[in-house]
């Protein structure tokens, strides 16, 4: 297809499960014309959640809407009228989504899980495309999404346990990483959606190895390594103390280490074990450029506390079939089920993931 004379990026946005707070984040973060102004902005979604949490928030719509049926190849039939649109919501007729939904108590339902799982599916094909392609997206981010919704819609959805997976398994990238970024601290995860007591099992010295080369990578893509220098990454332990040299497990000798020097014998600035308890406050200060957390809640919680909303998500390691990345970054928080509805979200993280994401793409062009 035909290049648009209009040489702005283009960011596919999913909109995340329609009865969360994903259509009123993504309304207010691109209400800001000055941001709007930087690409043109492709949302996979549902245009009547967004007039809803529009006319709640005071916020006079902004977008043109769209049809965008899945075409013989699987990738939506994007309009090419959108090229004259700084934003434009596209909808799959196939979708079967009811307005008084929006009336009821949120919560996870299967008609929003099996929405915002073909929402990141549909921005995910445009991502994956070509370039050169006028419906090729320089990034994908997406909005919160309910894991229970998505177990409950069944089918294909039902096989993974968020976003990093699904993504990870349709771009067929072996090692990807969830890398948190705030202003102040980089955190990256050895192991993501697992419960705890799954992680000793599940680390070793390779994974714990791929996460550390990962966020070496990352720092680079986000900017974060010093100039001229190798970015500092501090690894954490697993057990308390970081095992206070086995006394409280072994796991920091047997896999934490050896995966620690293997990274410094690749050329990489890596050191650790540290306590968890003390190293993200030291991050903070300047003593690391990143950390590599072992567990879900151990990286998120200092991160979230201490970034809290300049919080976004983004993933590290998915492959673009011609070669390079896929850029895809995300807020840092969850669907609020709870706020849905009442004009209560703040956008500051969601507007934080479209900011990184625009930075990423064109880091990723150089």
């Amino acid at each position: 297809m035909g290049g648009s004379a209009d040489n702005r990026p283009v960011i596919a946005v999913s909109m995340g499960d329609p009865l969360g707070i994903g259509p009123e984040v993504v309304v207010k973060a691109l209400a800001d014309r000055a941001l709007r102004a930087r690409a043109r902005f492709r949302i996979f979604g549902w245009a009547y959640a967004m007039h809803r949490a529009a006319e709640r928030a005071g916020i006079e719509p902004y977008w043109w809407r769209a049809a965008a049926p899945m075409d013989e190849s699987g990738v939506p039939a994007v309009p090419g009228a959108t090229m004259h649109h700084d934003v434009a919501v596209l909808e799959d007729p196939s979708l079967e989504l009811d307005e008084r939904s929006l009336d009821a108590p949120p919560g996870p339902t299967r008609a929003g899980g099996a929405a915002s799982f073909r929402w990141v599916e549909h921005a995910l094909a445009c991502a994956l495309l070509p370039a050169g392609d006028d419906r090729q997206a320089g990034a994908v981010v997406t909005a919160p999404i309910s894991k229970e919704a998505w177990t409950l819609s069944g089918g294909a959805a039902k096989k993974f346990p968020g976003h990093t997976e699904l993504l990870a398994a349709r771009t067929a990238s072996r090692r990807v990483a969830m890398v948190f970024v705030g202003p102040s601290l980089v955190v990256s995860l050895a192991t993501v959606h697992v419960p705890l007591a799954s992680v000793p099992e599940l680390l070793s010295i390779g994974r714990v190895f791929d996460a550390i080369e990962l966020t070496h990578q990352a720092c680079g893509v986000l900017g974060r390594a010093p100039r001229g220098e190798r970015p500092r990454i501090a690894v954490c332990g697993v057990n308390p103390h970081a095992g206070e040299r086995g006394l409280m497990g072994d796991e920091e000798q047997r896999l934490i280490t050896p995966a620690i020097e293997l990274a410094v014998k690749q050329g990489i600035d890596a050191s650790g074990p540290y306590p968890g308890d003390s190293v993200f406050l030291a991050a903070t200060r300047g003593g690391f450029d990143a950390v590599v957390a072992m567990y879900h809640d151990q990286g998120l919680i200092p991160m979230k506390l201490l970034e809290r909303e300049r919080t976004v998500n983004a993933t590290i390691g998915l492959r673009h079939p011609q070669g390079g990345a896929v850029v895809r970054t995300s807020p840092a928080h969850g669907t609020a089920f709870d706020i849905a509805g009442k004009n209560a979200a703040d956008a500051s993280s969601m507007r934080a993931a479209i900011d990184l994401a625009l930075e990423m793409a064109a880091r990723a062009r150089m």
